[in-house]
């Protein structure tokens, strides 16, 4: 196993082919590959997405890092699933197929938080729909198999990260399995790919099996019940956190209550065996073996899918054990009987250093989609192709995200010349660049070059945030290398404005008013977005999330600074509906103060329980994975039913007659009729407004088309057409 510092670095291979020069694009068709003059690719790369030869996605990243070490690599994207007969268009990879659902979770792709077919996918040409398939990551492995049984399958992507070990699946409501047995995929590779992959072709080059390449940090794969490297000590998960009530040792001294009748039990159990003492060195020996030398095992996928209580526990031992520097190998056994395997976890990848992220992110990429898709419009190319990522990673923690659990929570940052080298690439090289890059950032915004200050204390820490509940005092929080960055970019030729789109981390924010005011005076178009998601400490808490009292600190900067410059510039919170640990009150607490602050919401994202996430475990199971769990520890309630959820939703939206209905009988319910009334402390009127039909307005009487917002179950009712001066307040109560 490799050892964290000792991983070798993606610049110290050798190249498998050392004349293979760079492709313009890599290859779609075999007649790219005649042209290449390949006869076979030895990597191909299945994708949901539409290829794209840029760095923020991830066909092309990884493709062009094993093109660098000298790989032939092809690519299938989004390919018609229905048959195996796409997955032979070119040929039999000579090392492994590389299957990926793409940048997003192809149900989360797929799919709304209320589990409604979406209408587009911005990752598609022409954003059309239904490109993909359901857990596309399954079907892709499973036809690629189809078409060529003894090749090598190797699964990866965010869809296959977070479904690595047993998972909530909002979906279909249930506990599904690893995503593994269900693909019969060889190997997952998990978190940022290149370490794990590029090891991997270079050892399969060598000739040899992928059935012995066990030892790759961020990889997972089957075994027999049993099976560990040699030298390793097998610890349960329950020595580690325990679960559930501890049962009282029985009193030895304990006696038969005198008169006790004839034939009474005995208090001894049949099973009872002879007191063992354990000499003190064995009972410590697992405890204190070497940690790179020790497996968890976690309770199995049969016992987590029927006993909340065990989930929350695989859950909160799972997360606790996501610091590469001190990260042990888990496993997790699947099935019963003679079918029953084990899933075995490798700890964490090791973050990239400044030197290879350089290296990845400078490879030759066409930086435009294929010229197969012609003149078609990918929006999500569209949005991120005058943008720039500059770093990897979060140590954010929010429970409702996994990019902790997927990129890491250790800060990989990009070199400043790596950057602005990028920058002017953008400017010379990407169709339609007017002088504006739209954001320099990534996971976050303001985490670049942001570490512990103690690398020891770093490789053994076991926080699961290191802003929450409050700043680490370990956690160095300088702004100054972003800001000079930012002051370099903006001074390059040809750029006249460079906006930051990511989102702002404003509790390390006001750390830095300097940072701020470079950031106001700047770097704002406007308008900036930020995300305190909550105003109410119970939600808060769940989410691990600063209290609103750090927005307010923000927001006065935020405005000074604006004014300093000259500037009219407006926040623009995001806020979560649904999340668990939110009660009814605190959604109309959040509603008051959002109508108190004058915000009117136009888009508001209820919670989506998403694979391997904490608020998703809460969701779940109705338990606090944050805290140690048991049959009586905290409950966490949430918000499941569609009403509630929709409630809630309407709440952030306070100001849409469609919803007053709802919320309405909610408040007299929750005995706080009194917010209901026309005054401006009131949150929603007594009545519904009248709403016109197109075309009835100067038609007493007319007919009235149905549909729209009228039909609503929750809508405003009709009315006669009002007087025009009427009419003018409902346009304004709807938003319009």
């Amino acid at each position: 196993m490799e050892n964290p510092g000792l991983a070798p670095s993606l610049l110290a291979y050798p190249r498998h082919r050392p004349r293979l020069r760079p492709a313009p694009f890599l290859p779609m068709s075999r007649a790219e590959m005649d042209a290449l003059g390949w006869d076979q690719c030895d990597i191909i790369i299945v994708t949901g997405d539409a290829y794209i030869d840029h760095p923020s996605f991830g066909m092309a990243l990884i493709g062009r890092a094993l093109e660098a070490q000298g790989f032939r690599v092809g690519i299938i994207s989004q390919p018609d699933w229905h048959s195996a007969d796409a997955f032979r268009g070119l040929g039999k990879p000579r090392l492994f197929y590389g299957i990926t659902a793409g940048n997003m979770d192809s149900m989360i792709n797929r799919y709304t938080a209320d589990r409604k077919p979406r209408s587009d996918d911005a990752y598609t040409p022409d954003a059309a729909p239904d490109k993909r398939p359901d857990r596309a990551v399954v079907v892709y492995a499973q036809r690629a198999r189809e078409a060529y049984p003894d090749a090598n399958i190797v699964i990866g992507s965010i869809e296959a990260s977070l479904r690595r070990i047993a998972h909530y699946d909002h979906w279909s409501e249930k506990v599904r399995r690893s995503v593994l047995p269900d693909s019969k995929a060889d190997l997952l590779v998990f978190g940022s790919g290149e370490r794990a992959v590029i090891a991997l072709a270079h050892r399969l080059a060598a000739g040899e099996p992928i059935e012995a390449i066990r030892d790759l940090r961020g990889t997972a794969f089957m075994v027999k019940p049993g099976w560990r490297p040699e030298g390793f000590v097998e610890i349960d998960s329950v020595a580690i956190d325990r679960p559930g009530p501890v049962e009282a040792h029985r009193d030895p001294y304990a006696m038969e209550p005198v008169g006790a009748p004839a034939g009474a039990a005995s208090v001894a159990r049949s099973e009872a065996q002879p007191i063992r003492i354990v000499p003190a060195a064995e009972r410590v020996a697992a405890r204190k073996a070497d940690r790179a030398r020790q497996v968890i095992r976690l309770p199995a996928y049969e016992v987590v899918k029927d006993d909340k209580v065990m989930y929350a526990h695989a859950s909160r031992t799972f997360h606790l054990e996501s610091n590469p520097g001190n990260a042990r190998a888990m496993v997790q056994a699947h099935g019963v009987g003679p079918g029953c395997r084990d899933v075995w976890l490798n700890p964490p990848p090791l973050p990239l250093t400044t030197e290879e992220m350089d290296w990845v992110f400078g490879r030759p990429y066409a930086r435009q989609p294929h010229p197969s898709y012609g003149e078609a419009r990918i929006p999500a190319w569209d949005m991120i192709r005058f943008s720039i990522n500059i770093m990897r990673g979060c140590f954010g923690g929010c429970t409702f995200c996994s990019i902790t659990e997927h990129e890491g929570r250790i800060i990989q940052s990009r070199s400043e010349a790596s950057i602005l080298k990028e920058i002017e690439e953008i400017r010379d090289r990407t169709p339609g660049f007017t002088g504006t890059i739209s954001d320099l950032g990534g996971p976050t915004a303001n985490m670049y070059r942001m570490a512990c200050k103690d690398p020891k204390i770093e490789s053994s820490c076991r926080r699961l945030s290191c802003v929450f509940p409050g700043i680490c005092e370990n956690l160095g929080t300088d702004h100054g290398p972003l800001i000079q960055l930012y002051r370099k970019a903006r001074a390059i030729p040809g750029v006249k404005k460079v906006l930051i789109g990511s989102g702002l981390r404003y509790d390390l924010a006001v750390r830095s008013p300097e940072y701020v005011k470079e950031l106001v005076t700047h770097h704002v178009g406007g308008l900036l977005k930020i995300a305190p998601e909550h105003t109410e400490d119970g939600p808060l808490d769940k989410m691990m999330k600063p209290g609103i009292g750090t927005y307010d600190r923000f927001k006065e900067m935020f405005e000074r600074f604006s004014k300093e410059a000259g500037k009219k510039q407006h926040l623009i919170p995001y806020f979560i509906a649904a999340h668990p640990g939110t009660t009814d009150e605190d959604m109309v607490n959040l509603a008051l103060w959002l109508k108190g602050n004058n915000f009117k919401l136009d888009q508001v994202q209820t919670f989506m329980p998403t694979p391997m996430a904490m608020a998703t475990t809460m969701y779940h199971t109705g338990k606090n994975p944050l805290r140690k769990v048991s049959a009586d520890s905290e409950v966490v309630d949430t918000p499941k039913s569609g009403r509630q959820r929709r409630l809630h939703k309407a709440l952030l939206r306070y100001h849409d007659p469609e919803g007053w209905p709802l919320i309405r009988e909610a408040l007299r319910a929750m005995g706080r009729a009194d917010l209901i009334g026309a005054q401006p402390r009131h949150l929603v009127p007594r009545d519904q407004p009248v709403i016109l039909e197109r075309g009835d307005a100067g038609k007493a009487g007319g007919p009235r088309k149905s549909g729209g917002k009228a039909d609503s179950p929750v809508g405003a009712r009709r009315a006669p057409p009002p007087t025009r001066r009427a009419a003018g307040a409902v346009r304004r109560g709807n938003g319009k």
